[in-house]
């Protein structure tokens, strides 16, 4: 990089933070002259989005300003992609004339970065926050801004391709919540004569444990009656290492990804495991929240581990998608669901269908699973690549052009992003009409 200006981040940003408006004020659906309140936990969830009047705040943020998590943990999460009004526990990041925006969002990603965040930040009220004055001081390279943009693309760049299966794969579980809903919850499972069941008059019997008709010959059931489950149970925290040292641990559900958890600790005494392939649920608010094990781990409390009877996770996981919305409701209700005993889980009342029918279903669900685990694999990959190119990048180890080399070795050995979006995406709606015409 030439023309390389050594400055710190209060000389290229000016850090504001948000407002808390009063809880009288919060409604849950939207409406004229009332604005989203944005909080930390909105930009992993819709489930509790909440709206304020306009006029009761002048902190907004728009979709591609940088949001920081100013508490923990885990602390300093970087955010952006929602529109709306920020609360107290975010704050914005607003760059100034020398510095671009993605730049500044990708500079303030960085792991040395949060690592000097989190060392320095101080604990008040149970809470670590963090301390804008010490983070201002934090020193940064800086580029010209042409050099700046190019940098800032590269890294983009493979965040398009990350977002790319993302949207595939919120279709292909739109399409498998579908098909479960479908065959499990109104029983329009294509009968003998591949007409829907219940709609073509399919006989349907009342069963007393469920409270409501199933198709005849189906029953009911507990959980563990179709899953195998390990409640988790926290090691020692002094066996906790970040060195890669032991079993990978995963706590609760803030280690979760879209669809595979992060590793951030490891235990040299690893107490319940999971093996690879295993459901991961949330077992602590927010209860039901899904991830599947992407290898061997240890759980904490905040999990449990499920894996099906049958050998396939796509009826188990669409059937915990289930419960997941019952929780939901509930919260929404009012009735807090803080956590959920081993009592209770396993006790979950199911409705368990005929063997050929569950044959039937997986041979359509189970590929529809098997594309989002590729994708999701896929993206960690993407994901490792620009964590190793953006701190090289940002002080000069690599050029732009030896990056946009790494990135086009890792697109060379597979589909084109463009070609995988097209073609999983056409295969989703073949599969949506082909089970409509039957």
């Amino acid at each position: 990089m030439s023309n390389i200006i050594n400055t710190t981040l209060d000389e290229v940003c000016d850090f504001v933070g948000g407002s808390q408006p009063a809880k009288k004020f919060f409604i849950n659906s939207k409406k004229q002259g009332y604005i989203r309140l944005i909080q930390i936990r909105d930009y992993k969830t819709d489930t509790y989005i909440t709206y304020i009047p306009e006029d009761s705040t002048r902190k907004f943020c728009s979709k591609t300003d940088i949001m920081i998590g100013r508490y923990g943990p885990p602390i300093f999460q970087i955010l952006r992609g929602i529109d709306g009004a920020y609360n107290v526990a975010l704050m914005k990041a607003i760059p100034k004339e020398n510095i671009t925006n993605n730049y500044l969002y990708y500079f303030l990603t960085q792991e040395h970065l949060f690592e000097y965040v989190n060392a320095l930040s101080p604990r008040t009220g149970g809470q670590t926050g963090v301390d804008v004055v010490m983070l201002k001081q934090f020193p940064i390279q800086l580029p010209e801004l042409e050099e700046q943009k190019k940098i800032a693309k590269v890294l983009s760049d493979l965040d398009v391709k990350i977002d790319i299966n993302n949207k595939i794969n919120q279709e292909l579980e739109a399409m498998a919540k579908t098909l479960y809903d479908y065959w499990f919850v109104q029983f329009d499972f294509p009968d003998a004569n591949s007409k829907p069941y219940k709609s073509s008059g399919g006989k349907m019997v009342f069963n007393e444990e469920l409270k409501r008709e199933i198709p005849f010959g189906w029953e009911s059931g507990i959980l563990t009656d179709i899953a195998d489950i390990t409640m988790g149970q926290s090691p020692s925290g002094s066996s906790y290492n970040e060195n890669k040292n032991g079993t990978v641990f995963y706590q609760g559900s803030t280690d979760f990804g879209s669809r595979f958890p992060t590793v951030r600790k490891y235990t040299t005494e690893p107490s319940r495991i999971a093996e690879k392939g295993d459901i991961l649920l949330s077992v602590r608010a927010p209860v039901g929240t899904l991830n599947q094990a992407i290898e061997r781990c240890c759980i904490g409390r905040g999990l449990a581990a499920l894996r099906e009877k049958e050998g396939s996770i796509s009826f188990l996981w669409s059937q915990m998608e289930y419960f997941k919305q019952i929780f939901d409701r509930r919260n929404s209700s009012g009735t807090t669901f803080g956590s959920i005993t081993k009592d209770d889980l396993f006790s979950l009342k199911v409705c368990i269908p005929k063997k050929e029918v569950l044959k039937e279903f997986k041979k359509i669900a189970d590929p529809l699973h098997n594309k989002i685990i590729v994708n999701s694999k896929q993206n960690q990959k993407l994901s490792e690549l620009r964590d190793w190119l953006l701190p090289m990048l940002m002080n000069g180890q690599i050029t732009v052009v030896g990056a946009e080399t790494a990135v086009s070795s890792l697109r060379g050995t597979k589909q084109s992003y463009k070609e995988n979006a097209s073609d999983s995406l056409g295969l989703v709606a073949e599969e949506r009409e082909e089970y409509r015409k039957s």
